[in-house]
């Protein structure tokens, strides 16, 4: 099963929890700080997705797998949570409601569509594995050496959340590189599945962000009749980065409609 993270409600209620589901490169403690806002009404349950932090590894990275491994969290916590996932875990979480309606009640999709996108994320996979990780003791020093190949500070700073600079035998990467890079395709794409998902599903995006137009509306409508569209002003791609209070505010409306 997925490494998964529970933050107990603050406030007992009777709502089934949160499933947080991160994105491409991320992990469960990406969500730490929102996961713990969001736990003072509802219990929340933040996992490492397959091939991510302390989750096992496994040979393939498709979407119907990451459902059938959301699933199976689910199932082991009640039978049914609120999913808000973004991005990768946005596609994920789609699939899930698609093909186990049964377990969401209701449904976030953080900054994705479910269309295949003709952008390719491997250039990150070669800066990492190109990071030199000899005698490498402070996080300070791998963002200067990661700064040779990945210029952009915040993106920096994502991506060394997943080094494991303690590991036993040196510092190592919480992401297994190789099978992340040979399903690229299958990540950035969407493999066309069948049937809808009629419970209340809020699209938001970032204002700033060009990853759902306009025109995937009825793509996303054919699946999610019941899907409603909402941007954070000001947010780009990583909007709960961006926008951490205004993302929280939003999700506690939706959420508790």
């Amino acid at each position: 099963m997925l490494n998964t993270i529970h933050y107990p409600a603050v406030t007992a209620s009777d709502l089934p929890p949160i499933l947080i589901v991160h994105g491409l490169y991320g992990s469960a403690r990406n969500w730490n700080v929102i996961a713990r806002r969001l736990s003072e009404r509802r219990t929340v349950l933040a996992v490492d997705m397959r091939n991510h932090g302390e989750s096992p590894r496994f040979p393939t990275h498709s979407y119907p797998d990451m459902a059938a491994d959301l699933a199976e969290v689910i199932a082991a916590h009640g039978g049914q949570a609120d999913v808000i996932g973004h991005s990768m875990g946005g596609k994920a979480s789609m699939m899930l409601a698609l093909t186990h309606p049964g377990l969401v009640r209701r449904l976030v999709v953080a900054d994705i569509a479910p269309v295949p996108y003709a952008h390719d994320q491997t250039q990150y996979i070669t800066a990492m594995r190109g990071l030199n990780l000899n005698d490498l003791a402070t996080r300070g020093e791998a963002d200067r050496r990661l700064a040779e190949t990945v210029p952009e500070a915040p993106l920096r700073a994502f991506f060394l959340q997943s080094l494991d600079l303690k590991a036993e035998g040196g510092p190592r990467w919480r992401l297994n590189l190789d099978v992340l890079e040979a399903e690229m395709p299958k990540i950035v794409g969407w493999p066309d599945p069948t049937g809808q998902f009629d419970g209340p599903t809020l699209f938001l995006t970032g204002g700033d962000s060009h990853y759902v137009k306009p025109d995937y509306r009825p793509a996303i409508r054919a699946l999610f009749p019941n899907a409603h569209f909402a941007k954070l002003p000001g947010a780009g791609h990583w909007l709960h980065a961006d926008k951490p209070r205004e993302f929280e505010e939003t999700l506690k409306v939706f959420l508790d409609a």
